[in-house]
């Protein structure tokens, strides 16, 4: 099957014998969680410690974010929960689908009395990233790409910033993908603004690059790390496809609008930069690939 596409080289398609990646590292919240353990959160950045000591006697899911949009479709009277709020006790994590709640207890790092927007932002001492936002006075929001969790009897292992990124997101679409059939995502910050629309097509793809001629080891991000790993003279790894568009600058208005008010897309909230983060990563991702196969209909691939 060799041939050649213009301004694209040769294509062909080889039978490949190659032993199957290793599990990812990084594991789910709801899997590397228990209760009654003791954890310590790293700012991922820096690897600064966010939250000492902390043992949780429950790790609970949360309901999805547009839950209470729902209860006027189960209740029959007035919504019953219009005056409740989730806030967890000491004891607690609460996890969303790319946050968790924790009771902020005396965080040195958490603002005090939030009254502007900006002063709910929750920084690390160190690095000055973004790590999440404060929710009410004892209530804090992390968001999974900014946060390391380990157990307290473990060491802090860093984990370079554009794998760690790809793995958390790519994370996020497969469960929401799996537990509510949603394949449709919009990637917005914590500004409220639409960075990303996220379409994806499927999550059985290997990755596999030889050695030899290795492309990814030019592809260096600007946060300093190689864009994807690679093991031995054969590198394999899983991989989720998606097809996006960029919606900074006001580009696909219109479609990013149209989903906006689509009930089959999700909304993903991530800190504003890690957004940007997202879109460079899916960018080099893009550009690795071979002209011909970076589109499909007006969609980045």
């Amino acid at each position: 099957g060799l041939r050649r596409l213009r301004g694209d080289g040769l294509h062909l398609r080889v039978r490949l014998r190659s032993p199957p990646p290793a599990a990812d590292a990084i594991c789910t919240l709801r899997e590397s969680l228990k209760s009654n353990k003791n954890y310590i959160f790293y700012c991922q950045s820096c690897g600064d410690i966010v939250v000492k000591d902390r043992k949780f006697l429950r790790v609970l899911p949360l309901p999805s974010e547009n839950w209470s949009d729902l209860v006027e479709e189960w209740c029959c009277h007035p919504d019953p929960f219009a005056r409740s709020t989730l806030h967890p006790q000491h004891g607690d994590c609460f996890l969303g689908d790319t946050f968790f709640l924790l009771n902020s207890g005396n965080e040195s790092h958490v603002p005090e009395s939030p009254k502007a927007k900006e002063n709910t932002r929750v920084i690390c001492k160190r690095c000055k990233t973004m790590l999440g936002e404060t929710i009410s006075s004892d209530t804090i929001k992390y968001y999974v790409t900014e946060v390391i969790i380990q157990p307290a009897e473990g060491s802090f292992s860093p984990t370079p910033r554009s794998q760690f990124v790809q793995s958390m997101v790519a994370q996020c679409l497969l469960e929401l993908s799996s537990a509510k059939s949603t394949f449709r995502f919009t990637i917005k910050g914590d500004n409220g603004k639409t960075y990303i629309l996220i379409w994806l097509l499927n999550s059985d793809t290997l990755l596999v690059e030889s050695l030899g001629s290795s492309s990814s080891q030019s592809i260096f991000t600007p946060f300093g790390d190689i864009l994807m790993p690679s093991s031995g003279p054969v590198g394999t790894w899983n991989a989720v496809k998606v097809l996006y568009q960029p919606c900074i600058k006001c580009r696909n208005k219109d479609l990013a609008d149209a989903w906006e008010n689509d009930m089959g897309v999700h909304p993903l909230k991530f800190p504003s930069e890690t957004c940007l983060e997202l879109l460079l990563i899916l960018g080099l991702s893009t550009t690795s690939l071979p002209p011909s196969l970076r589109c499909m209909n007006s969609f980045q691939v």
